[in-house]
């Protein structure tokens, strides 16, 4: 008997809220902008598919993945907004770096969401390759931004 594949990033529409009321911020790591662009379009097809306006998504763009959770804060204290999505990818290569950005990107979005009343989505790939990347960014996984938004969305409704 065939296993039949799910596309982990299908949801269904009538457990999400509809997101007409928030205003929501990603913002996008520049490196690997390939994999990051395809998290991107996942997200914001999401975001509207759910009721978002497009004119209150922000997109803020910054050099790296450990630029993230300061992009993230600086977003949450000039902009109003009701969730903030952090998109990036880290492929591992042959040294310790990919270890350090991405524990620091996950502790640093993490720190966030103690210290501040508006909920962040760590959307940051950490693959091995280039391969796994694809497949998780619009390919056979699905698309981690998608899920990105409407765990945002199911955030930015939390206590309403």
């Amino acid at each position: 008997m065939a296993i039949k594949k799910q596309n982990l990033s299908d949801y269904d529409k009538t457990t999400v809220p509809n997101a007409k009321d928030f205003r929501f911020g990603i913002v996008v790591s520049e490196w690997n902008e390939n994999i990051t662009e395809g998290l991107y379009n996942g997200a914001i097809e999401a975001l509207l598919d759910c009721g978002a306006k497009e004119e209150n998504i922000i997109r803020w763009n910054v050099p790296g993945s450990f630029e993230l959770p300061f992009g993230a804060k600086k977003m949450i204290h000039t902009q109003k907004v009701d969730a903030v999505i952090v998109i990036g990818s880290v492929i591992k290569g042959e040294t310790m770096h990919f270890d350090f950005v991405c524990g620091a990107a996950a502790q640093g979005i993490m720190d966030l969401n103690v210290k501040t009343q508006t909920p962040v989505i760590f959307c940051v790939l950490t693959d091995n390759n280039m391969d796994q990347a694809i497949a998780r960014s619009g390919g056979s996984h699905g698309n981690k931004g998608t899920e990105a938004a409407i765990a945002a969305i199911k955030m930015a409704n939390l206590g309403n």
